[in-house]
């Protein structure tokens, strides 16, 4: 059975250097009503019915193993 997927206007990304965790919403922050852990440090954020509508990467680091630094990340980012 084929799955409908629902086009995403934007998409918000939120990195909160103090804690180290990146948050990236495809849909209203708002409607969160349930997350669930995937291992490797991602955390799935969920609505109502089930829908994934974000996901949390924890000990999210902006430095490689090399050592560089990833650039700046905007606070919301606008996909078309």
């Amino acid at each position: 059975m084929a799955r409908k997927i629902k086009k995403v206007n934007n998409v918000k990304v939120y990195y909160d250097h103090v804690g180290n965790t990146l948050n990236v919403w495809f849909d209203d922050p708002i409607k969160e009503y349930t997350s669930e852990e995937m291992g490797d440090n991602v955390v799935l954020n969920k609505d109502r019915k089930g829908h994934v509508i974000g996901f949390e990467k924890i000990n999210f680091r902006t430095h490689t193993t090399k050592g560089s630094v990833i650039p700046s990340l905007p606070v919301e980012l606008f996909v078309s």
